[in-house]
């Protein structure tokens, strides 16, 4: 799963690539409705706009859209259990990026909290999902035993028939 990043910020970096919404719609493989509307969920941040208004977005959007993506496609994730996750990511990426270990102890600690804090949301909804995929893979190993034993019961039943057809067989070649 890609690693998330979530450095977009209104402030234009010359030295930083940016992208408008088709061509990150194209490199991401979601529409650029779907961009507006991560946009308007709080899943991506604003990005920045060209004086036309045109939006234009960064690497660490492109980053961010996969990020998503995958949250969606390969966990099932839907876009309220994405945001939590994606919150959670921002909140430890910039206490990555203020890190100081010169810090007073009881700072430390209060930060070390709000780690904490992020990783067992993240755990939380992960642990969610995985208890609802737990109960489904039930279901479905459970269904597929009784169609399994049904297919026994019919491969029996058509034994006995081919059995009984042959012995019918037999009977009516011993009497000619």
């Amino acid at each position: 799963m890609p690693r998330m990043t979530t450095d977009s910020t209104n402030v234009a970096d010359p030295h930083v690539a940016r992208f408008q919404i088709g061509e990150i719609a194209e490199r991401t493989g979601v529409t650029q409705r779907t961009l507006r509307f991560y946009e308007e969920k709080g899943l991506l941040n604003p990005p920045e706009r060209m004086d036309g208004g045109f939006r234009l977005y960064s690497d660490d959007d492109v980053s961010r859209i996969e990020y998503i993506k995958s949250l969606q496609d390969l966990l099932g994730f839907s876009l309220a259990e994405i945001k939590e996750m994606v919150e959670a990511e921002e909140l430890l990426k910039m206490l990555r990026e203020t890190y100081r270990p010169d810090r007073e102890l009881p700072a430390r600690l209060e930060r070390t909290e709000k780690v904490i804090v992020a990783l067992e949301k993240q755990l939380e909804v992960v642990e969610h999902k995985v208890e609802h995929l737990t109960a489904m893979r039930e279901e479905l190993r459970a269904k597929l035993e009784r169609v399994r034993n049904r297919r026994v019961e019919i491969i029996g039943s058509l034994e006995q028939e081919a059995a009984a057809k042959a012995k019918a067989a037999e009977k009516r070649a011993a009497k000619k």
